[in-house]
């Protein structure tokens, strides 16, 4: 097969998402060794593409390449935690919880300050971004657990980080981005949008739009709390529904 056909592209995104999830969630545990050999033959896979696939897991510190001794399995504190698939993986997890709670201390750091630097340095093209992803927010909100508002609010927290003018800031797009993608895929959202929620989205809107900085940055912090508290109180109704998988 072709490496760069698509079945060969299909292939190796399957072998990368079934590995990498078994490492994360711990049935390939950190300190075991596999062998390209065994890989190949489970996914019926050329040991060039086994290779490839490896390098990937080596970026994200997943594992590592020892000669003569297969491929070690390394443990968590190796791993790279801002990679959006790794977190992906994470988010699919038995830890998915704990993980968003963590994603949420990040956010509550990061997310202000970007509100902040907008408020200072967004262009005229990304304060109407941020204003268009807010009113597909408010047009979806009967529907927020749907792709449509997910999609809008996306696009607002990308517009944001990216308006603060720090490309450091902007780059944490993808992570918070993956944190908003597993609250739709694993049921924590609310079906309605909450209305506090919509309108902390247009008080970050119009302060930076109108340079308010320290009013942008509070209001994107209440975002951030608002957020957590609203996946803490639908945990009550998803842990029986986990629990019983």
């Amino acid at each position: 097969m072709d490496a760069a056909s698509p079945g060969s592209s299909a292939l190796h995104e399957r072998v990368i998402e079934t590995l990498g999830a078994e490492i994360v969630s711990g049935r390939l545990a950190a300190g075991e060794r596999i062998l390209t050999t065994d890989v190949a033959e489970r996914f019926n896979a050329s040991r060039s593409a086994l290779r490839e696939v490896v390098r990937v897991l080596e970026s994200m510190g997943l594992v590592e390449v020892r000669r003569r001794a297969g491929v070690e399995i390394l443990p968590r504190e190796r791993w790279n935690p801002y990679d959006p698939r790794l977190i992906r993986w994470r988010l699919a997890g038995p830890e998915r919880l704990d993980v968003l709670h963590a994603l949420s201390q990040l956010r509550s750091g990061v997310e202000p300050l970007a509100a902040g630097l907008a408020a200072e340095h967004a262009t005229a093209e990304q304060r109407s971004a941020i204003f268009a992803a807010v009113a597909g927010m408010a047009e979806q909100s009967r529907e927020a657990d749907e792709a449509p508002y997910l999609d809008h609010d996306l696009a607002f927290h990308a517009a944001v980080l990216d308006a603060s003018g720090n490309h450091f800031l902007a780059a944490l797009g993808p992570v918070i981005g993956e944190v908003l993608r597993g609250r739709t895929h694993y049921d924590l959202m609310p079906h309605e949008a909450n209305p506090t929620a919509l309108r902390l989205h247009q008080e970050v809107a119009f302060a930076i739009a109108e340079g308010r900085a320290d009013e942008a940055s509070r209001a994107m912090a209440a975002i951030v709390t608002e957020a957590s508290h609203a996946v803490q109180n639908v945990v009550a109704d998803v842990r029986p529904r986990t629990d019983a998988r």
